[in-house]
């Protein structure tokens, strides 16, 4: 197993390398001057072109994109991210408080959804078509179908407007978080009843669940130490992409919510053309989505041994 993850780490390097090349040129070609951006969000009024040539030249983008690109590798290897257009604070600094807000909404959906999908999926498989099975089914195919940015109106226009339990601004707060989680966790519940009624029912079609049955093993005793423990390998693996899913797609929850997480930070950072957060992003949430996939693949093999790391 070492020797697994001593390559899968090792693979880690080209990877990055690839992605954080590809959105440095994408930011190079973008339309746009972060320099002209700088002066007049700072000044409020017209600038010359001299004065934007002297300000691109002190932030280093007169010079050729691979030089650049070979400074903010050089750089980001120590740990140095750079400093952002914006504030001229570190990247670092930004970074730190928002993936710490989103890493809290991202757990507390994914607990949410793993609370509401577990027993659902269960009750679901195990009376297959009953009436609760197919009001499961149809509940769980309306909240699949809706897009995140309507749920969270939704919400936001029910609790926030109508009912006036919740802010309409999170901001970082505890009455503020649970719209954004709801917003987040609906649609992932939804996908996980699905898939958890699959693979129960899939379970409950092999033989030995017929032949411990036949020996007169209570169903319930079958269905949690048997079923659900061979079902839940395939289960991991859905929730670990969702995981990395989560760290990086929740833009748009955090935008509608202004909840100060990563996913919003990048939407402000595009607006200002602040690049080095943007790059400091990408690099964070790829490194995110890789090494969840690692310990995704190493608990699946860790619940079925018969499951090959290769």
């Amino acid at each position: 197993m070492t020797k697994y993850i001593g390559k899968r780490l090792l693979s880690l390097i080209p990877i990055l390398l690839g992605i954080t090349f590809l959105t440095f040129l994408l930011l190079y070609i973008a339309p746009g001057d972060p320099a002209q951006k700088r002066l007049t969000s700072n000044s409020g009024i017209a600038v010359t072109q001299e004065q934007i040539d002297n300000m691109r030249e002190e932030m280093g983008l007169n010079r050729p994109f691979l030089v650049q690109y070979g400074s903010w590798l050089g750089k980001a290897l120590t740990g140095d991210l750079g400093t952002s257009y914006k504030d001229s604070r570190p990247v670092s600094d930004k970074l730190a408080p928002a993936f710490h807000r989103t890493l809290q909404l991202a757990v507390t959906s994914l607990l949410v959804a793993l609370l509401v999908s577990i027993p659902v999926g269960i009750l679901s498989a195990v009376y297959q078509g009953s009436f609760w099975d197919h009001l499961f089914r149809l509940l769980s195919f309306i909240g699949n179908s809706l897009p995140n940015f309507l749920l969270s109106i939704l919400l936001m226009y029910f609790f926030c407007i109508q009912v006036n339990l919740f802010p309409v601004i999170a901001s970082g707060s505890f009455q503020g978080l649970f719209l954004p989680t709801l917003a987040l966790a609906l649609p992932m519940a939804s996908r996980f009843v699905r898939q958890i009624r699959a693979e129960v029912l899939e379970e409950l079609g092999k033989d030995y669940v017929t032949g411990l049955t036949a020996r007169g093993v209570r169903s319930s005793q079958v269905l949690f130490r048997n079923v659900l423990r061979n079902a839940m390998s395939s289960i991991l693996t859905i929730v670990g992409i969702s995981v990395g899913t989560l760290m990086g797609g929740s833009v748009v929850v955090e935008t509608i919510f202004s909840w100060p997480g990563v996913g919003k930070l990048a939407m402000d950072s595009i607006t200002y053309r602040d690049y080095p957060v943007i790059q400091g992003f990408v690099l964070i949430m790829a490194l995110v989505y890789v090494l969840i996939n690692l310990l995704t693949d190493l608990a699946h093999h860790w619940l079925d041994p018969r499951v090959e790391l290769e």
